[in-house]
């Protein structure tokens, strides 16, 4: 293969950074691919061709959609704030299901996803969207499982990713995938990334703050638990703080908030270790036990099944450092209880 075809689908108002971020990978992959190896050849498309205006002002020339016909290699299709119209564009959906079948492969960015669904791409499949927007896709495209952690997942030839940013890491596994490891951690250090995290890496906390329920006694016991993450928080207690039997308890708490009392503890407790390895030089043990793990090895299953990644490897890649170079210092609680 001399070259890959990567077709970028643009239209008025589409995010910038969705389109850019993973055409610069893929360009950048031209620049330091070997002369062995295959290009990729960028285009794009859309229906307000010539000139396309992003949302933030950036002006892109495109093709008319008839010139995106023939085998594509990666159909790519970003979201962005006008996404509604672009939902309503009965030309660009029934184009992208078109070419999504001339497709080996079909990624989204952050609200691309929703395009794809309303092709009806994704039924059937695991997709993710930005954690903001997932609950809505969910309850749009009920045929559609929608995961809000992973920063995105791959089911099938259909490759869909979170918000804005993560298109970027999702270029660089369709690199891995192309061209190997190697090549695309190059690829990596040469855009300066901070790393290149794979697709089962979380959203961060923003998903479990988009989670506080609106039914009081619900909301007070989330409440009761971030506050007392050290204890062993067993339900039927949350369940009695909250004034309530335990299996109305277990009942309302995955209706409001999308899941059962239990996993949302053990999230709850990885989302607060992260934030105390990101801003912490807290020790392993000391994080595990202030987040309510029983044991350090109770805590490295739990946070690599959720991350991937060792606590340890996590702190590497994310802990955050003062401009003087010290570590941001723990909260007032972590301090008191040093």
């Amino acid at each position: 293969m001399l070259e890959r075809r990567v077709v970028v689908v643009v239209y008025s108002g589409a995010q910038a950074l969705d389109i850019t971020g993973p055409i610069e990978v893929f360009d950048t992959v031209n620049r330091l691919l070997p002369e062995s190896g295959a290009a990729y050849r960028i285009e794009f498309v859309s229906t307000d061709a010539p000139l396309v205006r992003t949302c933030s002002g950036v002006v892109i020339e495109a093709a008319p959609l008839d010139a995106g016909q023939g085998p594509i290699d990666t159909l790519l299709v970003p979201g962005g704030w006008s996404l509604k119209d672009a939902l309503g564009n009965q030309e660009l959906i029934s184009w992208i299901g078109e070419a999504a079948a001339r497709s080996r492969r079909v990624a989204s960015v952050c609200g691309g996803s929703f395009l794809l669904a309303e092709a009806g791409l994704l039924d059937g499949r695991r997709a993710t969207t930005h954690w903001a927007y997932c609950e809505q896709m969910a309850h749009r495209y009920p045929k559609v499982t929608v995961d809000p952690e992973p920063i995105f997942i791959w089911d099938g030839r259909f490759v869909t990713s979170a918000g804005v940013s993560t298109g970027i890491d999702m270029a660089l596994a369709l690199v891995e995938a192309d061209h190997g490891a190697a090549l695309a951690l190059q690829i990596a250090r040469y855009l300066v990334l901070f790393l290149k995290r794979h697709g089962g890496q979380s959203q961060f906390s923003a998903v479990l703050d988009a989670q506080l329920a609106d039914h009081a006694p619900i909301r007070a016991a989330q409440e009761w638990i971030l506050d007392n993450l050290q204890d062993p928080l067993p339900v039927a207690e949350i369940a009695q703080r909250a004034n309530m039997s335990l299996r109305n308890f277990a009942r309302v708490f995955r209706r409001e908030v999308g899941t059962p009392p239990g996993q949302y503890v053990e999230r709850t407790r990885i989302a607060r270790a992260r934030e105390l390895l990101e801003t912490t030089d807290l020790t392993i043990g000391q994080v595990a036990r202030r987040c309510g793990f029983a044991a350090p090895e109770t805590f490295f299953r739990s946070f690599g099944r959720a991350l991937g990644l060792t606590p340890n490897e996590y702190r590497h890649r994310f802990q955050v450092v003062s401009p003087s170079g010290l570590i941001v210092q723990p909260d007032r609680a972590d301090r008191s209880s040093a």
